[in-house]
């Protein structure tokens, strides 16, 4: 099993950058994917929308990100102690959210990256407020 826990979150100001994140335990040398989803934070059974993630094989790693925020959000990983960080920039109150963290056993490509079912575990999520 893999336990994801996030941090990071809390309440910004529009225009402010934050970085979420997402610490995993357990049996994570089997992990190949690690992405962010966000959610309405009003409505928990509402879907999950992808926001951005990476896959790696071996030496080999890719990062793909949703059309919106390419550009603002950046991923990256630090292997060594199993943690994924997203940074966003220049928030705005749509990114007002719950940001999830999801992991896979497969290295997901591009396409089912974005696939919430595609992903063996989660975490419990951080909340994200922007004020304008």
């Amino acid at each position: 099993q893999v336990r994801l826990v996030e941090s990071g979150g809390g309440l910004v100001q529009a225009g402010d950058s934050l970085t979420l994140s997402c610490g995993a335990s357990g049996r994570t040398a089997n992990l190949k994917t690690m992405s962010w989803f966000r959610r309405d934070p009003a409505n928990p059974l509402k879907e999950r929308y992808f926001v951005a993630g990476r896959r790696w094989v071996g030496s080999y790693s890719s990062d793909h990100y949703e059309d919106s925020l390419r550009g603002r959000a950046t991923i990256s990983r630090d292997s060594t102690k199993n943690t994924l960080h997203l940074r966003i920039n220049n928030l705005n109150a749509e990114d007002t959210a719950v940001y999830l963290c999801a992991a896979a056993e497969d290295s997901l490509e591009r396409t089912t990256m974005q696939s919430p079912g595609d992903y063996d575990y989660w975490g419990q999520g951080a909340q994200v407020t922007v004020s304008s």
